[in-house]
């Protein structure tokens, strides 16, 4: 079992209004797993994306990532959680304009015991993987949003983390690119990984071997 949560948990104090982001969600994840996490605005699947990749700590209940729990770490352990073994794909790729694409993806390597050369031979490697290779060298700016995504997935790869989170990975795409992303990712969960994709669509939903669906901060349905 990658992720065990019990009773999880989040509030969050604005000024006198305590809210309820999460209240009380179980969830069991399995290694190798394709699941979307699907909901209307509001619903908790952001701060639920959050949660499950150390972004942020619970409020309160149980969280397990790979046997490890969660909510007695601190932020440095947090922090080296998601450094070793979550990779982050974000609806806005995230990519510091400044860098290359080779460079980006080399970013999550930078604070490794690799050598330089191993780091971008690794990256070159997973850039190629993604089909990006002609584009080594490109800034961002070059790029289109579909070949951005590409190398956002090749970034969030390079570490090898146990879990992938991909959240709106087609929000800023046209269908057919979008389509193109989903398929990169289901190679992707075939060749072994675990992936979680948090969605508000229900076609690229569909792709995901298990849907839970979000409503007001708790699990409405999971099939």
């Amino acid at each position: 079992m990658l992720i065990h949560t019990r009773g999880l948990k989040k509030t969050y104090q604005i000024n006198k209004n305590r809210i309820e982001a999460l209240n009380g969600i179980d969830i069991d994840i399995e290694r190798g797993s394709f699941t979307a996490v699907v909901g209307p605005s509001g619903s908790g699947k952001s701060t639920l994306m959050y949660i499950l990749g150390c972004l942020t700590h619970p409020s309160g209940g149980i969280y397990l990532f790979d046997g490890t729990d969660v909510l007695a770490m601190s932020d440095f352990s947090l922090s080296r959680i998601r450094n070793r073994n979550i990779g982050f794909i974000f609806q806005t790729f995230n990519l510091i304009p400044q860098m290359t694409i080779l460079e980006n993806t080399e970013v999550p390597l930078i604070h490794g015991s690799i050598s330089r050369k191993e780091r971008e031979e690794k990256s070159a490697k997973y850039i190629e993987m993604v089909g990006m290779s002609h584009r080594l060298n490109h800034r961002p700016s070059e790029l289109s949003g579909g070949e951005m995504q590409r190398a956002a997935i090749a970034r969030a790869l390079v570490a090898e983390p146990l879990l992938i989170i991909a959240d709106e990975p087609t929000g800023n795409l046209d269908s057919k690119t979008g389509d193109e992303i989903i398929e990169i990712l289901r190679s992707l969960n075939t060749d072994g990984k675990t992936i979680i994709i948090v969605t508000h669509n229900d076609r690229i939903a569909s792709c995901a071997d298990r849907i839970i669906f979000l409503k007001d901060g708790r699990i409405d349905e999971d099939r």
